[in-house]
């Protein structure tokens, strides 16, 4: 077989919205498998930076989230709540619901639950998830999605192939085995790309704002490359070449269709990464402002207070304090 020269690229991708949806990679994933009979009800607080997730295995209930009317959720169901707003889980509009912390659970691992809770009627069984979404690309995706989304119509292929998908992650968290968490959190990743992608595909709203540009087939191409590679020394004039257009008709079509200048979301995007990497890694400093553009330690230290107030190590020194222990979802 003719080796393959290292000299040779891959061809970069064509799909905007295909790269961002590839980049949602999810942590800290907790996951509940609930047994609930009727009457019941779980009350979910605010949780800030996490997205959760419910899948109806068998039965039906109510969704509420608060400000929208009560949905219904049949076996099948998938509902998404993107931006962690408080929401209530019942068996009936008048079921009484208990505060989530206060329901106990057998806690089989660090990231998987079973709850077994109710007046012992009708069940219904639930598997829950809570994640936060990681990459700075993907929370902007996420930051599109309506407060509930919600699917109850799959192909029969779907359907079943949904269900497998629960099926391993149960697996895998009882089983406890080395690399189970990973591969937890990556069933997770593809459950919730899935139902992001019908949403995509069905919702009006979906073809407006940043979702609209990163389909454009001018402006799509310019975000690809800022968010593939936000190390490059980016110009209006480079980006505009990138995206196939003039300068001046590529500046007005980007703040169209963004609702903000394409340098200025260079650098705010910028910004929001290296605080991630701040965060989550002990990175010297020096390289993550080569890492998000900036030629000295100096200027994205000044760039970096003038965009969030405070210094990157202050960023750093917070993420590292023990906070200590609490269980964030069911």
């Amino acid at each position: 077989m003719e080796r393959v020269s290292s000299a040779r690229q891959f061809a970069p991708a064509t799909d905007p919205l295909g790269e961002s949806l590839h980049l949602l990679r999810l942590t800290g994933t907790l996951y509940c498998r609930a047994e609930l009979s009727a009457p019941w009800g779980v009350d979910v607080p605010a949780l800030e930076g996490l997205m959760t997730l419910q899948v109806i295995t068998a039965g039906q209930c109510w969704l509420e989230v608060d400000g929208a009317p009560p949905r219904r959720l049949q076996q099948g169901s998938l509902a998404l709540i993107p931006h962690g707003a408080p929401h209530r889980l019942r068996s009936s509009t008048r079921a009484r619901a208990e505060p989530l912390f206060e329901i106990p659970v057998e806690q089989v691992s660090d990231r998987y639950e079973i709850m077994r809770y109710g007046g012992g009627g009708e069940v219904t069984h639930v598997t829950y998830a809570a994640m936060r979404v990681d990459h700075v690309v993907a929370r902007r995706l996420v930051s599109q999605l309506p407060d509930v989304l919600q699917i109850d119509t799959w192909d029969d292929d779907d359907t079943g192939w949904i269900h497998s998908t629960l099926r391993l992650i149960s697996r895998e968290a009882l089983a406890l085995r080395p690399g189970g968490e990973t591969i937890m959190t990556r069933l997770a990743d593809v459950l919730v790309v899935q139902a992001i992608r019908s949403w995509l595909v069905s919702a009006p709203e979906a073809g407006r704002g940043w979702l609209a540009a990163l389909r454009d087939e001018h402006v799509g191409r310019a975000l690809s490359a800022m968010h593939r590679s936000p190390e490059r020394a980016w110009s209006l004039v480079s980006l505009a070449r990138e995206a196939r257009m003039s300068r001046s008709a590529f500046a007005a079509r980007f703040t169209e269709l963004v609702g903000e200048p394409a340098m200025q979301y260079l650098a705010e995007s910028r910004m929001q990464l290296a605080r991630t990497h701040l965060q989550q890694t002990s990175e010297p400093l020096a390289d993550i402002a080569r890492r998000v553009g900036y030629g000295s330690e100096a200027a994205f230290c000044r760039a970096f207070k003038r965009t969030f107030g405070v210094p990157p190590g202050s960023v750093r020194h917070a993420a590292t304090t023990p906070t200590g222990p609490s269980r964030p979802v069911p």
